[in-house]
Formats: C-alpha cells, structure tokens, sequence
C-alpha cells in the first residue's frame, strides 16, 4: 500500500505537468524563503544586537498576510494567478538583489517588509489556482506534496542558510536566495495549463468584491469549519511556539540542543503527516483524518507537556506535527472545495489573514502567561485548545455535504495557449 502511494505521488508530478512545474518552483522558493529568515535574522542580530530590532524582522515576516493579503484576495480573483506568482518570484528576487547593498537595520527591514508583501499574495494564488492544475480526485495528494516541498525546505533550507552564511557571508547567501526566487519564476511562467476559470464575472469594485469573499466564508460550512476550528487551534499554537524554548532550555535543562531537537521533532513530524496524509484522506475522505489530526496535536502537545525528559517530549512532538501535517492539507482541500474558482483567491485571503492575525494575538498573550505560569502549563492549555478544536471540528464537518469531502466530478484540465502565458499576464 504504501508503494502504491508512493508511485501515485511521483506519478502526479509526470501526468499533471503543471502540477509538476508548481511542484518544483515551491520547492525552490521555499528554499529561498528559509533561506532568507536565517540570512535576515543573522543580518539583523550583527548589525544592532536588539532583541527588539529581531522582533520587528520577524512582525514584517507575517503582518502583510493580515494586513495586506485579505485586501489582495480580490485581485487574486480577477488577474492571472500566473502572471501574480511569477511577479510575487520577481519581486522577491529583485529584494534580494537589493539587499547585499542595504547600509542600516531599518533598511533590512523595510526590504523584508517588501518580500513579505509579495509572499503574502503568492501562497494564496497558489492555493487558489492548484484546483485546476490537477483532477479533484487527485487534490489530496497534490496539497501533500506541495505542503511536503515546504516542510522538508523547512529543515533543509534553514540547515543550508545557516551552512551557507558560515561558510561564505551574508551577501553571498543573499544572491543565491534572489536565484531560487528567479528559478521559481521562470517554472511557473512555463506552465501550460489555465491557473483560473476561462468565464470570470467583473468587478463590482474593490470594497464589495472583498465583502462577497468576507460572506462566503460564513455561508460555506467548509470554509467556516477552517476559521473556527483553525482560528482555535492557532491559539494553541501561539501557546507552543513562544513557550516552546522555556520548555527545552527552563523545564527540561536541555539547552540549545534541547530547542533544536523540539523543533525538529515537528518538523519530521510535519514532513510525515504531509507525506502520509494526502493519501490516507484520498481513501477516507477528509472528515475523519481532520478531526483525528487535530486530536493527535491535542495528545502530542499534551504528551509533551508533562514528559520527564525532553526526548520523551520530542517523540510526543513529532506526534503533533504529524497531525499538523494533515490538518493542514484538510484545511487547503475544505477552502479549495467550498469556496466556486472565482472567489477561491478570496477564500484563502481571508482564512489566512484571520488565522495569522488570530497567531499574532496569541503571541503577545503567550508571553507574559508564560512568564506568570511556566512552559508547561502553557503548553498543557494549548493542549486543551486543540481538544477543544477537535470537538469543534467533529461538529462542523457533519455538514459537510459530499461534494467537499469526497470528489464528486473528474473534470477537465484546460491547456494555455502556446507558449503557456496567459495574455492578461501581460498586464503585469
């Protein structure tokens, strides 16, 4: 069984050749993207040695998706899809391409902010146009395999950027991130295939288009299942990412070493669950590998929680990561199949924009309750709120109709005219 799953993930990538071009151009721009944290971070931390000039790097990394991203989902709607991810790739290669000549911290700032505003249109376009890359039946997998690009470009990418600053110097690291943003460009602009319906409606304007988009995600059952249960369990996340040190270095006395093997417990974890996951929803449907993924969050962080040792706690987190992993590629499938092509780019603005606004509130309660009651209670409530989500999950998915669980309709993939530029794109 699973070689077989095996053989029809790597087939994807050779029937669905658009798929397979989106496939490799995320996994050079998630390399550049980790890439990029560790030579910015790095960059940042040598010219100030501010803790607080480091907090700033990392607000700009997810702001623009709250603040921007939800104002974008029209226009992810209404332009080609391809011709906004090979900009969003250009624009980032081009910061890179400035940044080896920044002269202070607020300029490396500024620049990341740039980049983030660019990441924060392309993850959406991207997730809005892989529906019409690939048949419904085969979308389980194809959300695995791209979440596993990111995943394992999550450990891999942050190993090479710290290899490669060492090795060389920042502004070396800086070129070769504006190269795999270049990379993912020039794949993308070569697919053939549509990324968006032929028959798009217009704009009824800027402000009436994103309410259309803000009223879709309460009417569809999939889309508000996402942003309850979701919202939910980013709280819960916020508890683990800001305790997650205290846990390893306070509670544990394991040190850096300790915060580096949590880390990448989940990120195996990730990695598995992205592997795995698409299949096993492609078998059963995605209504109880979501609720039994949330869950496993709920035992891992829980588990982990009140482990004695930090390697006892690390096998609990890989645990959690792999419920991650799938309940990540739910999410991606109940947005794709709730939400009609022409308000898809909407959809994932908004899921995203209010799931990382809701991150972001998280981390500044997480601090000082972390402060006043420790890491591990931290942790254990972050437990109870994905328990908490499960049971909301376990809800919402009861009715869903069988559309969005199960593929319903094999339908046609429509080929680009030649050489596979859309003529709106042009625009751009």
């Amino acid at each position: 069984m699973t070689r077989g799953l095996k053989g029809a993930r790597l087939g994807l990538l050779r029937d669905a050749p658009g798929f397979g071009l989106l496939f490799y151009a995320t996994l050079a721009s998630s390399i550049g993207t980790w890439l990029a944290f560790i030579a910015l971070v790095v960059d940042v931390q040598g010219r100030t040695d501010d803790a607080r000039w480091v907090s700033a790097l990392l607000i700009v990394e997810f702001l623009p998706i709250v603040a921007i991203g939800l104002a974008a989902g029209p226009l992810i709607d209404r332009i080609s899809r391809r011709g906004l991810l090979v900009g969003s790739d250009l624009a980032r290669a081009v910061v890179f391409c400035i940044l080896p000549f920044a002269g202070s911290a607020l300029q490396v700032v500024l620049l990341a902010l740039a980049a983030g505003i660019a990441t924060s249109v392309f993850r959406p376009a991207q997730y809005a146009g892989l529906p019409n890359l690939v048949s419904d039946r085969q979308l389980p997998q194809a959300n695995g395999l791209l979440q596993s690009a990111e995943n394992i470009t999550w450990a891999l990418g942050s190993l090479a950027g710290g290899a490669l600053v060492a090795a060389t110097s920042l502004e070396v690291a800086y070129w070769v991130n504006a190269l795999t943003f270049a990379v993912s460009a020039l794949l993308i602009a070569r697919i053939r295939e549509t990324l968006e319906e032929a028959e798009r409606g217009p704009s009824r304007g800027q402000l009436r288009d994103l309410a259309e988009g803000l009223a879709l995600a309460v009417r569809s059952r999939a889309l508000l299942t996402v942003l309850v249960a979701w919202s939910i369990v980013m709280l819960g996340n916020a508890g683990v990412n800001v305790a997650e040190v205290f846990l390893a270095k306070d509670v544990f006395g394991a040190g850096d070493f300790g915060y580096g093997l949590l880390l990448a417990s989940g990120g195996t974890g990730l990695v598995l669950g992205s592997l795995f996951g698409g299949g096993w929803i492609e078998e059963r449907g995605l209504r109880v590998p979501y609720v039994i993924a949330i869950a496993l969050m709920a035992i891992g962080y829980g588990l982990a929680a009140v482990s004695p040792n930090v390697w006892v706690a690390a096998a609990a987190v890989a645990l959690a990561g792999a419920g991650n992993g799938v309940a990540v590629i739910c999410n991606a499938l109940l947005v794709q199949r709730g939400a009609p092509d022409r308000l898809r780019g909407r959809a994932f603005t908004v899921v995203m924009s209010i799931g990382y606004g809701v991150l972001g509130l998280g981390m500044v309660a997480a601090g000082p309750l972390t402060n006043e009651f420790g890491a591990r209670a931290v942790w254990s409530a972050a437990a109870v709120l994905f328990a908490l989500a499960a049971a909301v999950g376990l809800v919402l998915v009861r009715g869903l109709t069988d559309a969005v669980d199960r593929p319903t309709a094999e339908p046609a993939l429509t080929p680009e005219p030649a050489y596979g530029v859309d003529e709106r794109s042009r625009a751009l």
